[in-house]
């Protein structure tokens, strides 16, 4: 455990990089075109680990080594078992609307399309590996992935390795949500030619 911050006479900690907005206070929201405008600014860096939820940036979780170990993995069984018309990208930045984008860790969708047409509609698959962040993926976000009509949401949890698949997507969350252990072979309604068996992860 790191040893708590000390003042010194010369020195006080350091700030923290997030605020929180004080209750009953508006906020001033922001639009996608208007991240992008600051990324190329180079008032953010374009790496900057955060999600824009209503017209609010989030700050995203850290990742564990063993959530890179398992997208690692999910990716060659992507890159290998996808059949030639099914593309995916990793951790794109996923607009869903002009004041809402996401980076889950894989999106799936058509080749012909291509990401230019990426939305909610045309996604086949979201897939999330959730560490520290599982609450979350498994609840705020996929809310929001629900919302946008993303027809099919894979939130891998890795330590528990398990994974919760999320399918007909309504305004009010998705009809049909369940658990599958590593054993179990799982395939996306869309891409049944893909098959993921978490038991097969070392």
């Amino acid at each position: 455990m790191n040893a708590p911050f000390r003042m010194t006479p010369d020195k006080a900690p350091p700030q923290p990089k997030t605020t929180q907005a004080a209750e009953g206070l508006r906020r001033r929201p922001f639009s996608v075109a208007e991240i992008r405008a600051m990324v190329e600014a180079g008032i953010m860096d374009e790496d900057e680990r955060v999600e824009l939820i209503g017209g609010e940036l989030v700050p995203m979780a850290s990742k564990g080594i063993r959530h890179e170990r398992m997208k690692t993995w999910v990716m060659m069984q992507l890159a290998t078992k996808l059949p030639p018309t099914i593309a995916f990208t990793p951790e794109t930045t996923f607009t869903l609307s002009v004041d809402t984008f996401l980076e889950p860790d894989f999106v799936v969708y058509e080749k012909a399309l291509g990401l230019e047409r990426l939305d909610g509609e045309t996604c086949l698959l979201a897939i999330e590996i959730s560490d520290t962040s599982l609450a979350y993926d498994q609840g705020r976000k996929a809310s929001l992935f629900s919302v946008f009509g993303v027809r099919e949401l894979w939130v891998i949890d890795v330590n528990a390795m398990s994974v919760r698949i999320h399918r007909e997507p309504t305004p009010t969350g998705y009809r049909l949500v369940a658990d599958h252990g590593a054993e179990v072979l799982v395939q996306p309604m869309a891409a049944q030619d893909f098959e993921l068996r978490l038991a097969e992860f070392d």
